[in-house]
């Protein structure tokens, strides 16, 4: 056994004995590290020990490995990694600025095993072979995903993605390159002016980020409720409501989906609606509470802002036998007043790629789209031929929308 091993083993001893809990009493579990590691030294002088070379390198190793996730904790430490994940025990990897590098850290499949378990006990929730997935926030507001064998081939998979501070503003995103003042000048009446918005990018894109920056445009007596798979959402308004989906217990009961949170929300007074991510049949609860007359929000996963309006016309038809598109697209035309496309360029760079608006009409079974701002070639966010067709509501909270949009 080396120094660090030995050292470990004793500051474990000393945290079991003193009834300490690392998790949650950081300061004490670390003056016992401290006090392991002087008595260590003062120890080796004998010769009956290895020696310790680097103090503190072991302090944070053991810290790390007892009141942290172990070897994987430097990097949560790291603020240039924004996801953390292991496809097995010696593929390591991590994200930096949308990058993915392979790490050196290797572990054993004893120590995936002990990490799953410390990951999840914060959680509240479980994973075993009666439910291979498990998807949570551990207590920072990080989103942990894990898959174990047999879905995977040998390894269980997991990822941690990192709650990183958001942009809480659109001025947020200006300063960031993320958008131009202009546009941003534009989203910003939008959303005052009460219309319905869905964001749409590929992962990573920054459609939460950009969800959590129209937040941000809110009036401030508004009421907002938000509805999340796992909580991610960190909404700058002093009236809101954040709910998220809960799994089924062992005996298959209790299950808590997205559709019955946009449900219960409808029950809750809101004056804005935030669906965190639409995927299934929820889709056209979020139609129906639009159509409703309640301003909303939401995100999607789609290539293009067109392709976004195409999947809020199908999504919706996994609800049941009952509901056609014949219903759904003359809702989602009616519905839906923008379209906010995000891209995820090479080296991590995360822009608004176009800015469109849905009008009401359709022609030929497809909903029409005017384009209000479309990047170029380069990337530069410009404005686009459309007109938007929210100049009256955007009139009545005391703004100009041609102005608006030509603003230099």
């Amino acid at each position: 056994m080396d120094a660090a091993e030995i050292i470990g083993g004793e500051v474990r001893e000393l945290v079991r004995a003193r009834g300490i809990d690392p998790r949650t009493e950081p300061g004490p579990t670390a003056e016992i590290v401290d006090e392991v590691i002087r008595a260590y030294d003062e120890r080796t002088l004998s010769g009956s020990l290895p020696v310790l070379t680097d103090s503190e390198a072991v302090r944070q190793a053991v810290l790390d490995g007892i009141s942290g996730f172990g070897a994987i904790q430097r990097y949560l430490d790291d603020p240039t990694v924004e996801e953390v994940w292991l496809n097995g025990p010696q593929a390591v990897f991590v994200s930096r600025r949308g990058v993915s590098e392979l790490t050196p850290t290797v572990l054993t499949e004893a120590e995936v095993a002990e990490l799953i378990e410390r990951l999840l006990r914060t959680t509240g929730r479980r994973v075993d072979l009666s439910s291979p997935f498990v998807d949570a926030a551990l207590p920072d507001g990080s989103r942990l995903h894990i898959v174990l064998p047999d879905i995977t081939r040998r390894h269980p998979a997991i990822n941690i993605r990192k709650f990183l501070t958001r942009a809480r503003s659109l001025d947020s995103l200006v300063e960031a390159g993320s958008l131009t003042r202009q546009a941003a000048g534009f989203l910003d009446a939008a959303v005052a002016a009460g219309a319905n918005i869905l964001v749409s990018g590929q992962t990573q894109a920054g459609k939460t980020t950009m969800l959590n920056a129209l937040c941000g445009a809110v009036p401030a007596r508004e009421r907002v409720v938000t509805c999340e798979e796992v909580f991610e959402l960190a909404v700058p308004a002093r009236d809101w409501v954040a709910l998220q989906c809960r799994q089924a217990s062992l005996e298959g009961t209790g299950e808590v989906p997205l559709r019955i949170l946009v449900k219960e929300a409808l029950r809750m007074r809101p004056d804005r609606l935030v669906v965190g991510e639409v995927r299934e049949a929820e889709s056209l609860d979020m139609l129906i509470a639009m159509n409703s007359g309640l301003p909303a929000m939401g995100s999607v996963h789609a290539n293009s802002a067109r392709s976004a309006l195409t999947k809020m016309c199908t999504l919706p038809l996994l609800a049941g036998p009952n509901i056609s598109g014949s219903f759904v697209t003359p809702t989602v035309a009616s519905c839906i007043d923008l379209v906010v496309h995000l891209r995820l360029l090479r080296g991590g760079v995360r822009r608004v790629q176009e800015i469109a608006a849905v009008p009401g009409g359709i022609e030929a079974g497809v909903v029409e789209m005017e384009t209000v701002f479309c990047a170029d070639s380069e990337g530069r966010l410009l404005r686009g031929s459309g007109f938007s067709h929210l100049g009256e509501r955007i009139a009545a909270i005391g703004r100009d929308v041609t102005a608006l949009l030509e603003a230099a």
